[in-house]
């Protein structure tokens, strides 16, 4: 059973083809594409933690479709755009702001947002977020975990932290 991390989906949410350039013809293809990431990366057995912005336009029973149809055990982590639908999904194993974690021997602290500083940060703990597309510079030991810089599927611990090694090749 592994860990994963993932943000910013937007599933039925027609901004993220305009605004962050994804690469879907439509709406149905972008949601589509992303549940089928999401399930070759995860397995029934895995836990996901998204990290805000599930969903923004679907209707409560589509939201529930969506949630029903991934992989894993999911964690939401309340994101700006996350509506009373999605936040009541029945699907989701827990629904808050801001969880502390230990993930492969290392303390994670997750957000929607990214922090200026956190608990642990001395220690190596590190941050996840989402929210901002990719768009903030990289601090160190902070990652955006989010699908526009981390990819369409779930992501691991170890893929984020060589997250950064793989952009400077």
């Amino acid at each position: 059973m592994a860990t994963f991390f993932t943000g910013d989906t937007h599933f039925g949410d027609q901004r993220a083809l305009r605004f962050d350039h994804r690469p879907y013809p439509d709406l149905d293809a972008h949601d589509a594409g992303l549940i089928a990431a999401w399930n070759a990366a995860v397995a029934p057995g895995d836990t996901v933690w998204h990290l805000g912005d599930f969903a923004l336009g679907p209707s409560g029973a589509r939201i529930r479709e969506i949630l029903d149809g991934l992989n894993g055990e999911k964690h939401l982590i309340v994101g700006n755009n996350d509506g009373p639908d999605t936040l009541g999904a029945p699907g989701w194993a827990s629904v808050r702001h801001y969880a502390e974690l230990l993930v492969e021997d290392r303390m994670v602290v997750l957000c929607h947002y990214a922090f200026r500083t956190w608990n642990g940060m001395g220690r190596g703990a590190l941050n996840l977020h989402g929210h901002s597309h990719g768009k903030l510079k990289p601090m160190p030991k902070q990652y955006d975990v989010g699908v526009d810089p981390m990819g369409p599927a779930p992501v691991g611990l170890s893929a984020i932290l060589t997250s950064r090694l793989r952009r400077k090749a």
